[in-house]
């Protein structure tokens, strides 16, 4: 059976309510329910672990019997596991849902299975509607229920000829104010903000996502790479979060030690020792190159080595989007091989895998002011 524009609709609305719950161990879902004849009987989302999921909450906010033959749209196929609340699948069977249409697959060994388990009792389903969507929303739950670890953004802004500072180490401002203001949004909807200690040093930077003067409600969790120590008056030490300093340049170790802190996505803006670093170990699930109408020439690239020697070790990259910004202009891409295929292989570089490969790390990402010119990371 054919997914309806009503249904569509409804997982429109769906993916909005998913979007107001908390990130956490456990994904924003949401869904809605659909009366016989396509009207909205109540709507529902996952307001965080331990409390209804998605489906559950929408069905409770009806009287006994009000769901028989409806349609439940949700975002997220329904789980079909006891943890903390019961299987989603069998609360929408036992409550009398006749159609069940959802985004994604649920690709936990455990919770997975639920569209078979609806099938079995004689429910229609139908999945994939707008799952691109989805799949945006929970992105770093799905790449840690994958491969155990955050979902990893590296992004950096550069010249047309790809410096990311002028040769004194200048690069206050390389993009535009659009750019910078697109930088501090996406900052926002990260778990977590990763830098090395030479851009600490070198800039003290606040490393806070920022909407002109005002903080955005949601913060990132400042992150800190490298043995140097960070001055006690750092203004990163004034973020609205604790930050967490890692003494080491081990960067699976780091993201293994975020993933048992819950936190699934991460926003790595270090300067190109720590981008190059992740490029290198096969870790950026997503890039964003912001680039600027600007030649500068010299020696100071947005990236380092990267472990590339001949054409065809190349990091090829997908574009998604190209986002005009201002005068700028921004590429969103992903690796060409799926991210699960590679972190195998980077965990067993060695120093690929580590920050220990490069030798500067004070580059300042480019919203941010950076007018040293150290870049001496490395040396710890």
């Amino acid at each position: 059976m054919a997914v309806n524009e009503t249904e569509r609709r409804a997982m429109t609305r769906a993916l909005e309510l998913a979007a107001l719950g908390p990130r956490g161990v456990n994904p924003q879902v949401g869904a809605v329910i659909l009366s016989p004849d396509g009207s909205v009987l109540s709507e529902g989302w996952h307001h965080g672990a331990g409390t209804p999921h998605a489906e559950v909450d929408a069905l409770s906010k009806l009287a006994p019997g009000a769901a028989r033959g409806a349609t439940a749209v949700v975002t997220l196929e329904p789980c079909n596991h006891t943890g903390r609340t019961g299987p989603c699948a069998l609360a929408l069977i036992e409550a009398g849902v006749a159609r069940v249409v959802y985004a994604l697959d649920d690709p936990g060994e455990v919770s997975g299975g639920g569209a078979e388990r609806l099938r079995a009792a004689g429910v229609s389903v139908d999945s994939g509607e707008q799952a691109e969507t989805a799949h945006a929303i929970i992105d770093g739950w799905l790449t840690a229920q994958h491969l155990g670890r955050p979902h990893v953004t590296v992004k950096w802004a550069q010249s047309l000829d790809g410096r990311a500072a002028a040769s004194d180490g200048t690069s206050q401002w390389i993009t535009g104010p659009v750019a910078r203001a697109d930088v501090h949004r996406r900052r926002s909807l990260a778990d977590a903000i990763v830098v090395g200690t030479g851009t600490v040093r070198a800039d003290d930077p606040s490393l806070t996502a920022r909407d002109g003067e005002t903080l955005y409600a949601h913060q990132p969790v400042p992150v800190v790479i490298g043995a140097r120590p960070t001055p006690d008056d750092a203004a990163i030490r004034r973020h609205p979060h604790p930050p967490i300093f890692h003494d080491t340049h081990d960067l699976s170790a780091v993201l293994a030690d975020l993933h048992e802190r819950g936190i699934q996505s991460v926003f790595v803006e270090g300067g190109p020792t720590v981008a190059s670093a992740f490029v290198a170990a096969g870790l950026a699930d997503r890039v964003l190159v912001y680039l600027a109408p600007v030649l500068l020439g010299g020696d100071r690239l947005a990236l380092t080595d990267i472990g590339v020697t001949s054409i065809g070790g190349a990091h090829r990259l997908t574009i998604d989007e190209w986002v005009p910004l201002g005068v700028d202009l921004l590429a969103v891409a992903h690796p060409e091989l799926d991210t699960a295929s590679t972190l195998d292989t980077a965990s067993t570089l060695g120093t690929a895998s580590t920050l220990g490969t490069a030798s500067t790390l004070g580059t300042e990402p480019q919203t941010e002011p950076h007018t040293d010119p150290r870049t001496e990371e490395g040396a710890a």
